[in-house]
C-alpha cells in the first residue's frame, strides 16, 4: 500500500508522545513493505536529510518556531503546514491508498479532507473543550480554535484516540466516523524486569510548558523533604518554564537537592527513572501520559494529578503503580510522594506486576495492528 503520514513534527528533532507514535507507525509500515511518505515541517538543517529506513520524509514547509515565548503553540506554523499539505495532496494525492494524519494542527486535516482521493484515518491525541480553548487562546481566538476543531470533527473519517477520556469526548461531540481507543503507545521491551532498589529521588521528564506545571514540583520537593530529609529531585527537559523552575530552586534553597540538566540522552533518563523513588507528573493536560508506562516498565511508581483534561490518570491504578494527587499544590504532591516512600519496595513490586499484566495492552505493536486493520476494513474504503 502507499500510505501518507501527516504530522508537523518528526522525532527526534522534536520530542513528544505524538512524535514517537508517528515515527513508530512509519518504521513499522515500512518494515512491512509498504511505501511510506511522511509529510512534516522541516526541523533540521537544510544540509541534513532525515534518515528513516524505507520512509520518504517530505518537508512541505520551512523551519519555524512552533511555540511562542509563553509556551503556547503559534498560529502561523499550522497555517503554513496546512497549505503545504494541501499543495502536496493536490499534486500527489491520487497515488495514495491511505492518508493517516493527526487531527492537530487541524489545518492539515482540513487540507486532507478537501482533496479526499484516499482513505482518511485521523488520530485524535486530544479533544479540547470549549472552555479550554477560551483559556488557551483567549475569548476571540479561542472561539475560532473551537470552531476549527468542530469542522475537523465533521469530516468523514476513521477516528482513533489514545485514552478513554478523549474517546468519550469524540463520541459526545459527534465525530463523523467510527471511533477506536488505542491504549498502547509503549515501544519498549514487554518482558517483566525486577525493579531496582529506589534511591530517594523524584524524577520529572518532559517539556517545560505551562500545561505540565513543572514549577509545582519544586515547592512540593521542599515540603516533602521536611518528612524525608534525604529526598532529592531531578527535572529533565526544557521549555519556557525552565527559568521559573531554576528561580524556585534558588529561592527555596534547593540548589544542592534539585538537578535541572535540561535535555539529556534517553539512556540517562531511563537510568534515572529506573532508580527513582517515583516519577512525578504534575501536568493538568495529557493526551496519554507515556512516561507513566515507561516508569512502570522499570518498576517505578508514578504520581499524577487529577483533572478533567488529564488522561494520564487512566494509566494509574491507585496503590498498584502509583497515586493520583487531588491537585498540584505542594501539600498534595508532597503527601503523594510520602505515601510512595512509606510503601517502600513493596509498591515497586506491585508496579512491576501491574506492568506485566498490562504490557501487551499498552504496547505500540497492539495499537499498530489495529491501525493496519483499519486501512483495509470496509468502513474505511473511499
Amino acid at each position: 500500500m502507499r500510505i501518507c503520514l501527516v504530522y508537523d513534527c518528526l522525532f527526534p528533532y522534536t520530542v513528544g508522545g505524538a512524535e514517537r507514535w508517528y515515527r513508530g507507525v512509519a518504521e513499522r509500515l515500512a518494515a512491512d513493505g509498504h511505501h511510506i511518505v511522511y509529510l512534516t515541517l522541516r526541523q533540521w538543517d537544510h544540509r541534513e536529510r532525515p534518515a528513516i529506513p524505507g520512509v520518504e520524509v517530505v518537508s512541505v514547509g520551512p523551519q519555524m518556531e512552533l511555540y511562542a515565548a509563553g509556551g503556547r503553540r503559534r498560529i502561523l506554523p499550522p497555517l503554513v503546514f496546512g497549505v503545504g499539505v494541501l499543495w502536496h495532496l493536490l499534486r500527489h494525492g491520487a497515488r495514495y491508498d491511505v492518508v493517516h494524519t493527526a487531527s492537530f494542527p487541524y489545518f492539515s486535516l482540513l487540507a486532507a479532507a478537501a482533496v479526499r482521493r484516499y482513505r482518511l484515518v485521523v488520530d485524535w491525541h486530544e479533544v479540547w473543550t470549549r472552555e479550554y480553548w477560551l483559556e488557551y487562546l483567549g475569548p476571540l481566538a479561542g472561539r475560532v480554535g473551537d470552531l476549527v476543531q468542530s469542522l475537523c470533527l465533521r469530516v468523514p473519517q476513521r477516528a482513533f484516540c489514545f485514552s478513554r477520556l478523549h474517546g468519550r469526548r469524540l463520541r459526545e461531540k459527534g465525530v463523523n466516523g467510527e471511533v477506536t481507543v488505542l491504549e498502547g503507545e509503549y515501544a519498549g521491551p514487554l518482558e517483566p524486569r525486577e525493579p531496582r532498589p529506589a534511591e530517594p529521588v523524584v524524577v520529572f521528564a518532559g517539556r517545560h510548558i505551562p500545561e505540565k506545571r513543572v514549577p509545582a514540583l519544586v515547592p512540593a520537593l521542599a515540603l516533602a523533604r521536611e518528612r524525608i530529609p534525604e529526598l532529592r529531585g531531578e527535572v529533565y527537559g526544557d521549555g519556557p518554564e525552565r527559568g521559573e523552575v531554576l528561580r524556585l530552586r534558588s529561592s527555596l534553597g534547593l540548589d544542592g537537592a534539585l538537578d535541572v540538566p535540561g535535555f539529556v540522552e534517553a539512556e540517562r533518563v531511563e537510568t534515572a527513572l529506573s532508580q527513582a523513588l517515583c516519577m512525578v507528573l504534575p501536568s493538568r493536560r495529557e493526551g496519554y501520559g507515556m512516561v507513566v508506562v515507561e516508569a512502570a516498565a522499570l518498576g517505578t511508581p508514578s504520581v499524577v494529578v487529577a483533572g478533567p483534561d488529564n488522561a494520564a490518570t487512566d494509566l494509574v491504578s491507585v496503590g498498584e503503580n502509583g497515586y493520583v494527587a487531588p491537585s498540584a499544590s505542594a501539600e498534595d504532591l508532597a503527601e503523594a510522594i510520602a505515601r510512595v516512600h512509606g510503601e517502600g519496595h513493596v509498591l515497586r513490586q506491585r508496579t512491576a506486576a501491574w506492568f506485566e499484566a498490562n504490557a501487551e495492552r499498552l504496547s505500540l505493536e497492539a495499537s499498530l495492528e489495529r491501525v493496519l486493520e483499519s486501512y483495509t476494513e470496509p468502513s474505511a474504503r473511499r
